[in-house]
């Protein structure tokens, strides 16, 4: 049965709102249709820090009985904007309660707002200051999380975002990776922090190429001035991947569901040594394989360079590197990245020539010096320099580069050589 809501304006403010409020014991509780609201908090760690830096409040209802009733059966009771409103609010004020008793006085308390609300709310309303006030939370200790979706009003999303910075609050954008995500939206907002979908981290677990999307996407965010926050992390597998993505933050059941028992905030730990000490020793065996590729080629190609230093021809000189059954490709620029030569493929190159892009093979007189590979070689003439892996704008396969800088006369120049990332040929230095 609905039981009738108190009347309320269009913006319910704290005098509406306490009423339905209660404090039971060490926890607070609110009223809402019939249905008992609890607060239940999930942490949220720091991988750098080894330790929980904040918490996300989310809510729980209850009918008569104690039997649970789901959140989106709950948003889905209100009957006009102004209940929904009301809810939303009612829902914070909850959360702010609850934390102001908490023993925990230090860490973030991550607030979810609706879209919608922020769309029907007054955006010039001291609702959310008076909150502040009234629960002696300072606004540095509250993140505010809106859901990452379409809005019918942008402005009003930007000047809600800007009147909680004004507040002193953070802002988060959250489930960014889900549908409607897009960077647009991080850069007209600039939120503090951006937590990723978790379905962004499901499909790294199984497709390793979305493995190397979720690390370029949180590359992008972090140049963007946001901490990154990953959600959903279920598994030590996953907890594996999202160290290795480099985000900041991570929340899931892995390290602790979400707990309506406020009074052990204090007793919830996670052994992050024991997992950043699994990590370190997986990343020893496969890290930095560039230094096997340096130590696999590099007599090849500092013979190489020498016998076009003496007058031999690229097919002459090369023809031991492009042996190697790894090797795609070899070709010559000047000091100025321009491609002195038509490009050599070897047999294994030719093999991986897909029909397709074959507007992308010749390379005569193209010019390579935007490519990070060829710029280091010109820095450190005699060094063997060796990229990460990249598509090949000459065929659209991942590949790393060999390149090295030497003299030729009094010219300088840079022989490189392609090599294929995603193979299973031994490593076998060229002879």
């Amino acid at each position: 049965m609905r039981h009738a809501l108190p009347e309320t304006p269009t913006d319910p403010e704290l005098d509406v709102l306490s009423p339905m409020l209660h404090r039971n014991g060490n926890s607070w509780s609110a009223d809402f249709r019939g249905l008992s609201l609890r607060t239940a908090l999930q942490p949220i760690y720091s991988i750098s820090h080894k330790r929980i830096i904040g918490y996300e409040a989310l809510i729980r209802a209850f009918d008569p009985d104690n039997a649970n009733v789901l959140p989106i059966h709950l948003f889905e009771l209100p009957a006009s904007d102004a209940e929904t409103l009301l809810l939303d609010r009612l829902c914070r004020y909850l959360h702010m309660q609850n934390y102001s008793i908490a023993e925990d006085q230090l860490n973030w308390l991550f607030l979810n707002v609706s879209p919608r609300v922020v769309t029907i709310g007054n955006r010039t309303d001291s609702f959310f200051g008076e909150l502040l006030a009234k629960t002696k939370l300072p606004p540095h200790q509250i993140v505010i999380e809106i859901v990452e979706q379409p809005t019918d009003d942008a402005e009003r999303l930007r000047e809600t975002v800007a009147y909680y910075k004004k507040l002193g609050c953070l802002t988060a954008i959250d489930d960014f990776g889900a549908g409607h995500s897009n960077f647009e939206r991080i850069w007209n907002l600039s939120p503090d922090i951006v937590k990723l979908d978790r379905k962004l981290l499901t499909r790294a677990t199984e497709d390793h190429k979305a493995r190397q999307i979720l690390n370029g996407i949180v590359s992008l965010l972090h140049q963007s001035g946001c901490l990154v926050l990953l959600e959903g992390v279920e598994t030590s597998d996953q907890a594996m991947i999202a160290i290795d993505a480099g985000v900041d933050f991570v929340q899931g059941f892995f390290f602790c569901r979400p707990s309506t028992d406020l009074t052990q905030l204090s007793n919830i730990s996670t052994d992050f040594d024991q997992l950043l000490q699994k990590y370190k020793a997986s990343h020893q065996i496969t890290r930095d394989p560039t230094h096997l590729l340096v130590e696999f080629f590099q007599d090849g190609f500092h013979r190489a360079t020498e016998q076009l230093q003496s007058g031999a021809t690229m097919a002459q000189a090369c023809s031991k590197l492009l042996s190697h059954p790894t090797v795609s490709r070899c070709y010559l620029a000047d000091d100025k990245g321009v491609q002195i030569e038509d490009t050599l493929i070897s047999d294994a190159g030719s093999r991986n020539l897909d029909p397709r892009f074959k507007p992308l093979e010749s390379t005569s007189h193209a010019d390579w010096f935007r490519q990070q590979y060829l710029r280091q070689a010109l820095a450190q003439p005699g060094n063997l320099q060796v990229s990460t892996p990249y598509l090949c704008v000459t065929g659209a396969y991942m590949c790393v580069t060999l390149s090295l800088c030497f003299t030729h006369g009094s010219d300088l120049r840079v022989l490189c050589c392609d090599v294929l990332a995603n193979t299973s040929a031994p490593f076998v230095t060229p002879d």
